[in-house]
């Protein structure tokens, strides 16, 4: 079995508004890249993946312009993709959705959100913690409610796979740069409440004993910047480990013990001011202990570091093309 999570950029812009998928030559929302040229790399990757199941970050808007599943099921029709059927969780209004693309001959998925408590609420609703520590709790909502789903594999096995989007920190709408700074320290202070609300579930599951998967984008890393030092923990530490016990991707445990030299990355944007390309690791699956048992064997489909993807042409140029993220899988005996 093959999972894989990937964050495609802007797909919502490559639609009409029937759900149709529409590869004509006016500009996509990439920088100039056509709908088209991002249609036909996207086909190009997905294909090459060959995936039972991939966790689509960003996916088509659900807000009313289109919906989420019809399109999914209209891309995959119009490449030919054996991950034929999709399903998403609560819908979002960021026009970026998070849904599952999958292979009903593969699996079956279905969202399948867990009941909240008082203490921690269904990822729909409102998590209440104190983000500055002045004794007084703050209300955080997520701008992307993760997605529960529960799997069923056509060997029998069930596991539970929650697809993640945490809230970026850029600061959008400073007025100077003090703004930007406060605005940026506000921004993190969400994320990582979020990442705490994520870790609260993922001790549930585990405290269960259910087999579990986390993947998606979570917008950090460890190291990734100067808040880290501010807070102490990135959302990746978080998320990773907790009172239940830890998760495991290969990636982000490399980059949690490398201080010095090269670690993976899963991203690559271009820094304009500074004229050059910023790379950084911010997509995982994360495994619990009994998966992990399981075979489980990682791959970034970077166009620049996977010497597969390098020799394919084809494949590099379409990685570029599609997206500023690349896919990450992960196989599994299950």
């Amino acid at each position: 079995m093959r999972l894989a999570t990937y964050n495609v950029e802007w797909f919502t812009t490559l639609f009409d508004r029937e759900n149709r998928l529409e590869p004509n030559g006016e500009w996509s929302a990439r920088h100039n890249v056509t709908r088209a040229e991002q249609a036909e790399a996207l086909g190009v990757v997905f294909r090459a993946m060959d995936a039972d199941a991939i966790m689509i970050i960003e996916a088509p808007d659900a807000s009313g312009k289109r919906q989420t599943v019809p399109a999914l099921e209209d891309f995959a029709a119009h490449f030919g993709l054996r991950t034929r059927a999709a399903v998403m969780g609560f819908m979002n209004d960021t026009q970026q959705e998070i849904a599952l693309l999958y292979d009903p001959e593969a699996l079956t998925a279905k969202h399948a959100p867990r009941s909240g408590t008082a203490d921690v609420p269904r990822f729909d609703g409102t998590f209440e913690i104190d983000l500055d520590i002045d004794a007084t709790r703050d209300s955080v909502t997520f701008s992307k409610p993760p997605l529960e789903l529960e799997v069923t594999t056509n060997a029998g096995f069930t596991f539970q796979m929650i697809g993640a989007h945490l809230k970026s920190k850029a600061p959008h709408g400073a007025r100077n740069p003090a703004h930007a700074m406060k605005l940026a320290i506000a921004n993190r202070r969400k994320q990582l409440a979020q990442a705490v609300w994520l870790r609260a579930r993922i001790d549930r599951h585990l405290n269960e004993k259910t087999p579990l998967v986390v993947l998606g984008d979570l917008n950090d890393g460890p190291g990734l910047d100067e808040f880290e030092g501010l807070f102490g923990r990135s959302s990746v530490e978080i998320v990773m480990d907790g009172p239940a016990g830890a998760l495991f991707d290969p990636h982000a445990s490399r980059a949690l013990t490398t201080r010095l030299g090269p670690v993976p990355t899963t991203a690559r944007f271009w820094i304009k001011p500074e004229k050059r390309y910023l790379q950084a690791l911010l997509d995982y699956i994360m495994i619990t202990p009994d998966l992990r048992q399981r075979g489980a064997a990682w791959r970034i489909w970077h166009p620049l570091d996977d010497p597969a993807c390098w020799a394919d042409v084809e494949l590099r140029e379409a990685l570029v093309m599609a997206s500023d993220h690349f896919p990450v899988t992960m196989d599994l005996d299950i």
